[in-house]
Protein backbone atom coordinates (compact mmCIF):
# COMPACT_ATOMS: atom_id res chain seq x y z
CA UNK A 1 0.00 0.00 0.00
CA UNK A 2 1.35 3.09 -0.76
CA UNK A 3 2.37 5.77 2.03
CA UNK A 4 -0.59 8.20 0.78
CA UNK A 5 -3.08 5.19 1.36
CA UNK A 6 -1.71 4.21 4.48
CA UNK A 7 -1.90 8.05 5.64
CA UNK A 8 -5.75 8.00 3.97
CA UNK A 9 -6.59 4.76 6.08
CA UNK A 10 -4.55 5.78 9.58
CA UNK A 11 -6.53 9.51 9.17
CA UNK A 12 -10.61 6.94 8.09
CA UNK A 13 -9.41 5.57 11.51
CA UNK A 14 -8.78 8.41 13.59
CA UNK A 15 -11.80 10.04 12.75
CA UNK A 16 -14.05 6.91 13.09
CA UNK A 17 -12.81 6.50 16.43
CA UNK A 18 -13.08 10.19 17.00
CA UNK A 19 -16.66 10.38 15.60
CA UNK A 20 -17.44 7.34 18.01
CA UNK A 21 -15.57 8.13 21.08
CA UNK A 22 -18.68 10.69 22.16
CA UNK A 23 -21.49 8.61 21.24
CA UNK A 24 -23.12 8.70 24.93
CA UNK A 25 -23.87 5.03 25.68
CA UNK A 26 -24.29 4.53 29.62
CA UNK A 27 -25.57 1.82 31.88
CA UNK A 28 -29.24 2.52 32.43
CA UNK A 29 -29.95 2.94 36.26
CA UNK A 30 -26.40 3.86 37.28
CA UNK A 31 -27.42 7.53 38.50
CA UNK A 32 -29.18 9.44 40.82
CA UNK A 33 -32.58 11.28 40.19
CA UNK A 34 -32.73 12.54 43.57
CA UNK A 35 -32.49 16.38 44.31
CA UNK A 36 -28.93 17.26 45.40
CA UNK A 37 -30.69 18.51 48.65
CA UNK A 38 -31.66 15.33 50.11
CA UNK A 39 -29.31 14.27 52.48
CA UNK A 40 -31.21 12.82 55.60
CA UNK A 41 -33.75 10.30 55.12
CA UNK A 42 -36.57 9.22 57.21
CA UNK A 43 -37.36 5.54 57.76
CA UNK A 44 -40.55 5.00 60.32
CA UNK A 45 -41.10 1.72 61.36
CA UNK A 46 -43.25 0.69 58.62
CA UNK A 47 -47.21 -0.49 59.46
CA UNK A 48 -47.33 -4.39 59.02
CA UNK A 49 -51.34 -5.12 58.15
CA UNK A 50 -49.87 -8.85 58.32
CA UNK A 51 -50.30 -11.72 60.95
CA UNK A 52 -46.74 -12.07 60.81
CA UNK A 53 -45.06 -10.88 63.94
CA UNK A 54 -42.20 -8.15 63.62
CA UNK A 55 -41.67 -8.19 59.74
CA UNK A 56 -42.12 -5.12 59.45
CA UNK A 57 -39.09 -4.45 62.13
CA UNK A 58 -37.03 -6.59 60.11
CA UNK A 59 -38.19 -5.23 56.68
CA UNK A 60 -37.73 -1.41 57.87
CA UNK A 61 -34.19 -2.26 59.44
CA UNK A 62 -33.07 -3.92 55.89
CA UNK A 63 -34.03 -1.13 54.17
CA UNK A 64 -32.40 1.79 56.61
CA UNK A 65 -29.09 -0.46 56.23
CA UNK A 66 -29.53 -0.53 52.35
CA UNK A 67 -29.66 3.05 52.17
CA UNK A 68 -26.74 3.21 54.65
CA UNK A 69 -24.87 1.56 52.45
CA UNK A 70 -25.23 3.40 49.18
CA UNK A 71 -22.92 5.75 51.67
CA UNK A 72 -24.68 9.15 50.79
CA UNK A 73 -27.12 9.90 52.91
CA UNK A 74 -28.07 10.05 56.58
CA UNK A 75 -31.04 7.86 58.09
CA UNK A 76 -33.10 8.40 60.72
CA UNK A 77 -35.57 6.34 62.15
CA UNK A 78 -38.01 9.72 62.68
CA UNK A 79 -39.21 11.65 60.05
CA UNK A 80 -37.95 15.57 62.30
CA UNK A 81 -35.28 16.64 60.84
CA UNK A 82 -35.30 14.52 57.31
CA UNK A 83 -34.78 15.86 54.14
CA UNK A 84 -36.96 13.14 52.47
CA UNK A 85 -39.04 10.13 54.13
CA UNK A 86 -39.75 6.77 52.76
CA UNK A 87 -43.53 5.43 54.21
CA UNK A 88 -44.36 2.24 54.00
CA UNK A 89 -46.88 -0.58 55.00
CA UNK A 90 -46.86 -4.61 54.46
CA UNK A 91 -50.29 -4.98 53.00
CA UNK A 92 -50.19 -8.83 52.62
CA UNK A 93 -47.91 -12.27 53.03
CA UNK A 94 -49.09 -14.82 51.58
CA UNK A 95 -47.96 -18.71 51.53
CA UNK A 96 -48.54 -21.41 48.43
CA UNK A 97 -47.30 -24.65 48.56
CA UNK A 98 -45.33 -25.63 45.38
CA UNK A 99 -43.20 -28.77 45.83
CA UNK A 100 -44.61 -32.02 47.58
CA UNK A 101 -43.05 -34.67 49.09
CA UNK A 102 -43.89 -38.62 48.73
CA UNK A 103 -46.99 -38.69 51.24
CA UNK A 104 -48.06 -35.61 49.53
CA UNK A 105 -46.69 -32.96 51.97
CA UNK A 106 -45.45 -29.40 51.50
CA UNK A 107 -41.92 -29.35 50.88
CA UNK A 108 -41.69 -26.26 49.33
CA UNK A 109 -43.98 -22.91 49.54
CA UNK A 110 -43.84 -19.62 47.49
CA UNK A 111 -43.77 -16.52 49.99
CA UNK A 112 -45.69 -13.66 48.43
CA UNK A 113 -44.85 -10.21 50.23
CA UNK A 114 -47.25 -7.33 48.75
CA UNK A 115 -46.28 -3.43 49.95
CA UNK A 116 -47.67 -0.24 49.57
CA UNK A 117 -44.31 2.40 49.44
CA UNK A 118 -43.97 6.33 49.13
CA UNK A 119 -40.91 8.06 49.08
CA UNK A 120 -41.71 12.10 49.76
CA UNK A 121 -39.45 15.23 49.47
CA UNK A 122 -40.15 16.52 52.45
CA UNK A 123 -38.89 20.73 51.45
CA UNK A 124 -40.93 20.71 48.17
CA UNK A 125 -43.86 18.66 49.48
CA UNK A 126 -44.54 16.02 46.93
CA UNK A 127 -43.89 12.74 46.08
CA UNK A 128 -40.87 11.68 44.22
CA UNK A 129 -41.73 7.82 44.04
CA UNK A 130 -44.42 5.36 45.03
CA UNK A 131 -45.43 1.79 44.45
CA UNK A 132 -48.95 0.92 45.80
CA UNK A 133 -48.25 -2.78 44.76
CA UNK A 134 -44.88 -4.10 45.01
CA UNK A 135 -44.89 -7.44 44.77
CA UNK A 136 -41.77 -9.69 45.99
CA UNK A 137 -42.45 -13.44 45.36
CA UNK A 138 -39.42 -16.35 46.03
CA UNK A 139 -39.57 -19.81 47.30
CA UNK A 140 -37.97 -21.41 50.11
CA UNK A 141 -37.65 -25.06 51.66
CA UNK A 142 -39.52 -25.98 54.72
CA UNK A 143 -37.01 -26.44 57.19
CA UNK A 144 -39.42 -27.79 60.48
CA UNK A 145 -42.49 -29.23 60.43
CA UNK A 146 -44.87 -31.54 58.86
CA UNK A 147 -47.87 -29.75 58.24
CA UNK A 148 -49.65 -27.01 56.14
CA UNK A 149 -48.32 -24.02 57.56
CA UNK A 150 -49.84 -20.31 57.20
CA UNK A 151 -47.43 -17.69 56.63
CA UNK A 152 -47.04 -16.23 59.89
CA UNK A 153 -46.09 -19.89 61.10
CA UNK A 154 -43.57 -20.39 58.09
CA UNK A 155 -41.51 -17.09 58.68
CA UNK A 156 -41.47 -17.09 62.41
CA UNK A 157 -39.69 -20.28 61.74
CA UNK A 158 -38.16 -20.21 58.94
CA UNK A 159 -35.75 -17.52 60.11
CA UNK A 160 -33.35 -17.44 56.63
CA UNK A 161 -36.83 -17.20 54.33
CA UNK A 162 -37.51 -14.10 56.32
CA UNK A 163 -34.29 -12.61 56.46
CA UNK A 164 -33.96 -13.06 52.53
CA UNK A 165 -36.96 -11.67 51.64
CA UNK A 166 -36.35 -8.51 53.84
CA UNK A 167 -33.06 -8.52 52.02
CA UNK A 168 -34.94 -8.55 48.54
CA UNK A 169 -37.06 -5.88 49.77
CA UNK A 170 -34.82 -3.63 50.54
CA UNK A 171 -32.40 -3.98 47.36
CA UNK A 172 -35.67 -3.33 44.97
CA UNK A 173 -36.86 -0.78 47.19
CA UNK A 174 -33.59 1.38 47.49
CA UNK A 175 -32.53 0.64 43.75
CA UNK A 176 -36.03 1.61 42.59
CA UNK A 177 -35.79 5.24 44.49
CA UNK A 178 -32.13 5.75 43.24
CA UNK A 179 -31.90 4.54 39.96
CA UNK A 180 -35.63 5.94 39.05
CA UNK A 181 -36.84 2.30 37.90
Amino acid sequence: MPVIGRRAALALIVAAAAATSGCGYTLAGRGNFLPSYIKVIGIPIFANNTSVYDLEQMITQRVRTEFLGRGRYQVLGVTDGADAVLAGTIAGVALEPSGFNENNQATRYIVRVQLKLEFKDVKANKVIWENASLEIVDEYDLTTGTGALDASAFLGQNRAAADRISDTVARRTVSSILEAF
